[in-house]
């Protein structure tokens, strides 16, 4: 089957084409556990797949973990899948595209630039502290969409030069705790300028640290807006596989219009002819 293989900002999926429906709903999960092992296939954070629209939506994105678990949304995966949709003809340069959590619309900024608007919070705690061994940790909790994307939002002090496996650890545990009912993608988070932010997430159904994350980033540039620690207004984010850009509207104690901006990367394109993946 072909594919694409693609980046924003370090955050990797495959592509995969199945307008014509020829995956079988339930060998997804599968496929994307297999194809997304990074050691034994083609290797990435997700994979996505491109079905027909259901609703108003030029086509339809399911994403998919690389344990094989269907997540509700992914920012950076929108990006690059707005990136696909134009380049292959399916949408033009303002798209919209249907996920799990609702419909988002993505706009070509450039030929790599791509902007998209994440879907509004449904859910929104500025204050949701959080105890692991004994120390209580400051937090903030949101959902983008409904059904919700659950981020948790950690201020935590010094972040560049943070203990690797330490930090993995705390996000681990974040990740899994049980004051989160659906579990939570855990974005650890320094201001280092006025709005500019260093941000980490330890992303569940990746369950490690990703190169960045959309959704992460958008979830704590909220945050941080409503706090009034941030303008809102093209706050930069640095990861570790470089920079996205956050703007939001803010109206009393809500945020809307979530856009990130970033770019995207076209890694490869090819044929799987993964032998674990043989029904392909």
């Amino acid at each position: 089957m072909e594919f694409w293989k693609m980046n924003g900002a370090g955050n990797d999926f495959i592509v995969l084409n199945d307008m014509a429906r020829r995956i079988p709903d339930e060998r997804l999960g599968e496929l994307a556990r297999t194809v997304c092992e990074r050691h034994l296939s083609v290797g990435a954070d997700g994979m996505m797949v491109i079905r027909p629209a259901e609703s108003d939506g030029d086509y339809r994105m399911l994403f998919y973990n690389a344990d094989g678990s269907e997540g509700e949304m992914c920012g950076n995966g929108a990006r690059c899948i707005c990136r696909y949709g134009y380049e292959k003809g399916l949408a033009g340069q303002v798209q919209r595209v249907e996920t799990l959590s609702g419909t988002v619309v993505g706009t070509r900024v450039d030929r790599r630039q791509y902007r998209v608007r994440l879907n509004d919070p449904s859910v929104m705690a500025l204050d949701h502290p959080v105890e692991v061994d004994g120390t209580e940790y400051a937090c903030a909790y949101v959902e983008l969409g409904v059904p919700g994307l659950p981020h948790a939002a950690v201020p935590y002090a010094d972040l560049a030069h943070a203990d690797e496996d330490a930090l993995r650890g705390l996000g681990r545990k974040l990740r899994y705790h049980p004051t989160f009912p659906k579990g939570a993608n855990v974005n650890f988070y320094e201001i280092v300028g006025p709005d500019h932010i260093l941000l980490r997430t330890y992303e569940r159904g990746v369950e490690d640290f990703t190169y960045a994350c959309g959704t992460g980033t958008g979830s704590v540039v909220s945050v941080l807006t409503l706090l009034g620690q941030v303008s809102g207004r093209a706050v930069r984010a640095d990861m570790r596989g470089g920079t996205l850009t956050v703007d939001v509207t803010r109206t009393g104690a809500r945020v809307t219009d979530i856009l990130l901006t970033g770019p995207t990367n076209i890694v490869c394109k090819g044929e799987i002819t993964d032998e674990d993946a043989a029904f392909l």
